[in-house]
């Protein structure tokens, strides 16, 4: 549901879901994704802008995650920490249960 250009956080993700609490579980599960092309994972990020983690993390997959963000017209800051420039601009809250 979440749109190109856009992205939500693990906690917001959690309580669209219905558990707040969540948040970690929901990192779980996209680490787990298999089809990450269909199931856009790399637009859900850490509520302080943190990029947060991607493929498991695997080394070099966060720097894919920022470069899908990118394409999509996400601002990132910062060489080796990456975050979210202007998150409140681009965050998306709206989920229909």
């Amino acid at each position: 549901m979440i749109p190109a250009g856009r992205v939500t956080t693990y906690r917001i993700l959690a309580e669209a879901a219905g558990n707040a609490a969540a948040c970690r579980a929901v990192g779980q599960i996209l680490k787990r994704n298999p089809n990450p092309v269909a199931v856009p994972c790399h637009r859900v990020v850490c509520s302080d802008g943190g990029i947060g983690g991607y493929g498991g993390s695997v080394p070099g997959q966060i720097r894919r995650k920022v470069r899908l963000l990118r394409s999509e017209g996400v601002e990132i800051t910062g060489g080796a920490n990456p975050r979210i420039k202007f998150l409140p601009d681009v965050l998306f809250v709206d989920f229909r249960k």
